[in-house]
């Protein structure tokens, strides 16, 4: 990082060599508005690192860093070691599995609505041939 720091008085240019422009990028360009803008982004920072920690990333990936790190025979591709391991390490939220439950009981009734299905049309089968219909 540029840290604001000004050059000591005492230290003289060479004639030859010119002074740096504002819009050059030079220490005072850097200096006058950029302090404001360098403790802004440190805030900013600090803000998104406590964000992380808050909702449990920074544990996460600690977590699954550390999996990788003790791993005995490392992965041929890391980044996939970690998609997988993320999923798997993410805390499970209570609307998912609520989720889960009903489909697994949406199911069940769809399976028993399917075999009702086949009872009802081998009696229709039945009934149409003791009864055909006459037009």
């Amino acid at each position: 990082m540029d840290r604001c720091v000004p050059s000591p008085p005492f230290r003289k240019r060479p004639r030859a060599q010119a002074r740096p422009s504002r819009q050059s990028g030079g220490s005072a360009a850097r200096c006058g508005a950029g302090m404001a803008h360098y403790k802004a982004t440190d805030s900013k920072r600090e803000q998104f690192r406590r964000y992380l920690e808050k909702s449990g990333v920074l544990d996460t990936l600690t977590k699954v860093l550390v999996a990788l790190y003790e791993e005995p025979e490392k992965p041929n591709n890391a980044l996939d070691f970690l998609k997988h391991h993320i999923g798997a390490a993410a805390p499970e939220n209570p609307e998912v599995e609520a989720l889960r439950l009903e489909v697994a009981e949406v199911k069940e009734k769809y399976e028993a609505v399917l075999e009702e299905n086949k009872k009802l049309k081998a009696k229709l089968l039945i009934h149409e041939r003791t009864f055909p219909l006459i037009p």
